[in-house]
């Protein structure tokens, strides 16, 4: 798992500085409203200081801007949140817990788990000004600080080429901190991040397992939601902890809680649709997409420097354009795309094309999901060192083909697709999947449409029941790596070969991992009609409808690829 973060960190790494300062697509609006004290060059946010934690400090406006910069790294602002430390130390040099925020926010998390070498100084030099001035903090503040300090080392290159060794110090020393000071909230949150930081993206096996540190780190998140509800960090690392499982549900009142929770913060008010998503909230999710890019936009108002932060403003576009597919709104899921796309710089994909390739495709699957073919055939090949994005540019040539009934240009554009699948280097990454596991779910499902184009029912069903279990094989992100679910090409054949029980199981399943997804719904109706269940049918036209209803697309089947062109 090291190495799959890995390539994602250096993907965010290069792209946070890379990225086009204000899209376009993106709207404008007026500032947030803030103030900016006399003396301060860092605004003080609304709607970010939620929650409050007491440092030793005689200012009243170190306290504010230590609790600010808390507040955002909780929000995974740490770059703002950096700035609100160093505002603080104008404020008071000796409010050490300043420092220790600074050499925090610097460090490792789940969407950047490595450090660079600036980024370990900075740490680094930040600590041990904390820990030279700590004599006159409380019990709990050295505690945290000397926990911290185990975090990093003085040799640059080693925090980086040793990160892991340093993160599971860091988690035993927190460890020890939360035994001493079990009742303290945020040191139980720390301690629970501190966890998460050893698995990024890795709490659960595939199939829903617990991966050995997640009962802890839910059991310490839970305790702390008991207690405080409003918890900013429990909350969102709730969320994070349990998106993955198999009961995404037991986050829904967590999610619930930061739509309104702390309204400055554009990835805080995204966070409810990881798991609006898992269960079944689809035009919730794109409306908490929406609402977070208006409060961005915002954001950049106040704030032109996001920095790493740029990373979770492209997130919420891409995230936004899956969840309309899913809602059936192929024109807002193609402006979501292309609002994604307009944000990655030329200068990206001329010094770090392959750290953009696992993003490049989003604008033809929202084409093939819709059956937009003429669309698909009209797009351009890549440029120059996307091979991931190219192989799937085929991919989508090859499926529009099929769909059109022109089987032997299909054929050929077969040809040309595993042509560019063996181009792909080995060590070639998605997110944080392999390309190579990406593309085999391409290579069974666009196998499993030529033949059922071809008239040989078998041969696509197996295929696509390959598709399918290539697809549960890969690890979770979101939105998936595979973005339309295979599930709802093999459901169409089976469907259409009126293969009513078995499409009915390969729907049910779908709706597991999907819930309510109105595609899924479509073709359940359909199965239980085709099996004289009157009252099953209903139900379940009457919950597509719901799912439905705001779709500017209607569907005969769950993949518009086997309808008559």
């Amino acid at each position: 798992m090291q190495r799959l973060t890995g390539w994602y960190t250096f993907f965010f790494l290069a792209i946070g500085t890379l990225l086009a300062s204000s899209p376009p697509g993106w709207g404008q609006a007026g500032s947030i409203s803030e103030q900016t004290p006399s003396g301060a060059e860092v605004p003080l946010l609304e709607g970010i200081t939620v929650h409050r934690y007491q440092v030793t400090t005689d200012s009243p406006l170190a306290q504010r801007y230590f609790d600010q910069g808390l507040n955002l790294s909780y929000a995974f602002n740490h770059d703002e949140a950096i700035r609100s430390f160093e505002q603080a130390i104008q404020f008071d040099p000796d409010c050490v817990m300043a420092w220790w925020g600074i050499a925090l926010c610097n460090g490792p998390h789940i969407n950047n788990p490595l450090m660079d070498q600036p980024r370990s100084q900075a740490a680094w030099q930040a600590i041990e000004k904390a820990k030279a001035a700590c004599d006159s903090a409380t019990a709990t503040e050295q505690a945290l600080i000397t926990a911290l300090k185990s975090r990093y080392t003085a040799d640059a290159k080693a925090n980086v080429e040793e990160r892991p060794m340093f993160d599971k110090r860091y988690a035993m020393s927190m460890r020890r901190v939360h035994q001493q000071f079990p009742d303290n909230d945020d040191v139980t949150v720390l301690y629970a991040e501190s966890l998460m930081d050893l698995r990024p993206w890795d709490l659960w096996s595939p199939d829903g397992q617990p991966r050995p540190e997640t009962p802890t780190i839910l059991s310490l998140l839970e305790t702390v939601l008991q207690r405080n509800p409003n918890h900013p960090g429990a909350n969102h690392l709730y969320i994070h902890a349990v998106e993955a499982s198999n009961e995404p549900q037991r986050a829904m009142a967590a999610a619930d809680r930061l739509r309104t929770l702390m309204p400055g913060s554009g990835h805080m008010v995204h966070m409810p649709a990881h798991i609006d998503v898992r269960t079944g909230k689809w035009a919730q999710a794109s409306d908490q997409n929406e609402h977070s890019m208006r409060v961005d936009q915002e954001y950049r108002k106040a704030s032109p420097k996001q920095g790493f932060y740029s990373v979770y403003m492209l997130h919420n576009p891409h995230f936004l354009a899956f969840t309309c597919m899913m809602e059936g709104r192929r024109e807002r899921a193609e402006q979501a795309a292309k609002q994604m796309l307009a944000g990655i710089t030329p200068e990206l994909l001329q010094h770090s094309a392959p750290l953009a390739d696992p993003f490049m495709a989003i604008e033809y699957q929202v084409l093939v999901r819709f059956g937009q073919w003429d669309a698909v055939l009209k797009m351009p090949e890549p440029p120059a060192g996307l091979p991931l994005t190219t192989a799937l540019w085929r991919f989508a040539r090859a499926t529009a083909l099929a769909a059109k009934r022109d089987i032997p240009v299909a054929e050929a554009e077969q040809k040309l697709f595993r042509a560019a699948v063996a181009a792909v280097p080995n060590e070639t990454m998605g997110a944080i999947n392999k390309a190579e596991d990406i593309l085999k779910v391409a290579e069974h499902v666009l196998a499993g449409e030529l033949a059922f184009q071809k008239g040989d029912i078998e041969t696509a069903i197996a295929q696509l029941q390959q598709g399918v279990a290539a697809e549960s094989a890969l690890l979770y992100m979101e939105p998936p790596e595979w973005i339309q679910p295979v599930r709802h090409s093999l459901g169409a054949v089976l469907v259409a070969a009126e293969k009513w029980q078995q499409a009915e199981q390969v729907y049910r399943a779908d709706l597991v991992q999907w819930p309510e997804n109105g595609w899924a719904l479509y073709g359940l109706a359909q199965c239980l009609k085709a099996q004289h269940d009157e009252a099953g049918a209903a139900d379940a036209l009457k919950r597509f409808r719901a799912a439905w209803g705001r779709a500017d697309t209607q569907i005969g089947a769950t993949c518009l690829c086997v309808l008559e062109p």
